[in-house]
């Protein structure tokens, strides 16, 4: 695409900036808060994360450098925000508080994976997913039991 092609379509670097974060809380972000919303498994949203990560590598560095530029820029902020605004809408959570911490633990655990030397896959992902969601694992399970 020629250079001059946004400029086309965008009147500013913050028009394009905002575009690719709504697109990026509409389209990008669909498949785990629909995995979520229908109650699926620690294992299919661990595999979402995994693919995150991996396959989508790219993508998904690019959507928190944008995130993390929203922290810099206040007009960026309401189209950063969109992601935590379209998940509350998918998913309508019975407790929106727990959603929201589960939503942040996720983030940091997303974060994790990008600055790993190798990225998780799936059956890495899967019981820390399965302990955000469940609140407790096997493992912490029986240390709280003895």
């Amino acid at each position: 695409m020629p250079t001059t092609a946004p400029t086309y379509y965008f009147a500013t670097l913050d028009d394009l900036l905002i575009a690719t974060l709504l697109w990026a809380a509409e389209e990008s972000c669909e498949e785990m808060l629909q995995t979520v919303a229908r109650g699926g498994s620690a294992r299919e949203i661990a595999a979402t994360l995994a693919k995150a990560v991996n396959e989508n590598r790219g993508r998904t560095l690019a959507e928190y450098e944008l995130y993390l530029l929203a922290g810099r820029r206040p007009e960026l902020r309401p189209a950063a925000r969109r992601w935590l605004d379209q998940a509350m809408e998918i998913v309508r959570p019975a407790d929106p508080v727990a959603f929201r911490a589960l939503l942040a633990a996720v983030d940091g655990l997303l974060i994790q994976c990008l600055i790993a030397d190798v990225a998780p896959n799936e059956d890495e992902l899967e019981p820390i997913v399965s302990f955000l969601i469940c609140g407790r694992d096997d493992s912490t399970s029986a240390t709280r039991e003895q």
